[in-house]
């Protein structure tokens, strides 16, 4: 009890000495109480709990503590534990009594709503912060993502991909095969996207927060194909390309994230971008969203030889009113 009150007294009320390494803060945190009131600041950071505050010093009242501590449980545990290896499907990996799949941290109702609302905090703050947007979207989409599933079984492909679960990172892709595909295929337009952005699909966060496996990988799949969404819509990664995609996202999944970032993410666009969003790249995205397919039904890595634009009339998907390179 009194190493987790430390634990939350350090994190809130961090101590006026800072810690000289990376290794000298994670050893403060693991060694043992004794060890921690031996520290100068350590004393210091102690007479902040509950009992042995001095007159004037800022103290962390008991009943915060216990209900915080409950909380950041899973918070910690997301820091600190490694993801599973990107090409390994999430049912295939060995795990732990009490968990559904690799990654899992079980939360309670009150866990998830802290959760979904400090994430959609950060998230509309700072809108490339891709952990937090993922963690919003695990904490506030389960319905929907039972929708989806269910689109998913009711489509052969969308089925197939539902059984097999395959992985999209570099450990998967075969980079040799999408370079050598010729220029107009969705292939090499998928890579030319890439390269151009300087983005990677090994930047996508592995699921946590989803109380169902099946679900978990729903949500780990819409994340994997988004690249891919920015390749048939003709967007870049840029915060007005950002905001199109998520406002085609919306309409396709209905996801509350998605949903949120749509509408709040224009916040921090000039008066120049918003207007051509209002007026020209939503109607667009909005259209389009209606008009596609479910796309968590289309298994993109049996594409890659297909024409881009054979895709995108296959999809219902057309070519955006302008470009928005550059525009912010």
């Amino acid at each position: 009890m009194h190493s987790e009150r430390l634990f939350l007294s350090v994190l809130f009320f961090p101590p006026k000495r800072p810690f000289s390494t990376p290794r000298s803060r994670a050893r403060v945190l693991l060694t043992s109480a004794a060890r921690r009131r031996q520290r100068s600041w350590g004393r210091g950071v102690e007479s902040a709990l509950p009992g042995s505050s001095p007159p004037g010093r800022l103290k962390v009242p008991a009943a915060m503590v216990t209900l915080l501590r409950g909380v950041l449980r899973p918070l910690c545990a997301f820091r600190g534990s490694p993801g599973p290896p990107a090409g390994v499907p999430l049912r295939a990996v060995s795990h732990g009594a009490g968990l559904l799949y690799p990654e899992h941290i079980p939360t309670s109702l009150l866990q998830k709503v802290l959760l979904a609302a400090g994430s959609a905090g950060m998230a509309l703050y700072d809108p490339y912060r891709h952990d937090m947007v993922a963690v919003l979207g695990e904490t506030t989409g389960h319905r929907t993502l039972k929708v989806l599933r269910d689109q998913m079984e009711r489509d052969p492909e969308g089925a197939q991909i539902l059984q097999e679960r395959p992985r999209i990172s570099l450990s998967t892709l075969d980079m040799g095969k999408l370079r050598s595909l010729p220029e107009g295929s969705f292939g090499c337009a998928y890579l030319q996207f890439l390269d151009v952005n300087k983005v990677s699909p090994d930047t996508r966060a592995p699921t946590r927060f989803v109380d169902d496996e099946e679900l978990a990988y729903v949500i780990q799949r819409y994340r994997e194909i988004h690249d891919m969404l920015h390749t048939l819509l003709g967007m870049p990664t840029n915060i007005l390309g950002e905001i199109v995609v998520k406002w085609f996202e919306a309409v396709q999944t209905g996801l509350p994230m998605c949903i949120l970032s749509a509408l709040f993410g224009p916040i921090q666009l000039s008066a120049q971008s918003l207007q051509l969003l209002i007026s020209e790249l939503i109607p667009w995205a909005v259209e389009n969203g209606r008009r596609a397919p479910c796309v968590l039904n289309v298994y993109y890595e049996r594409r890659w030889e297909q024409p881009l634009q054979a895709l995108r009339q296959e999809l219902g998907i057309t070519e955006p009113p302008l470009r928005v390179e550059g525009l912010v």
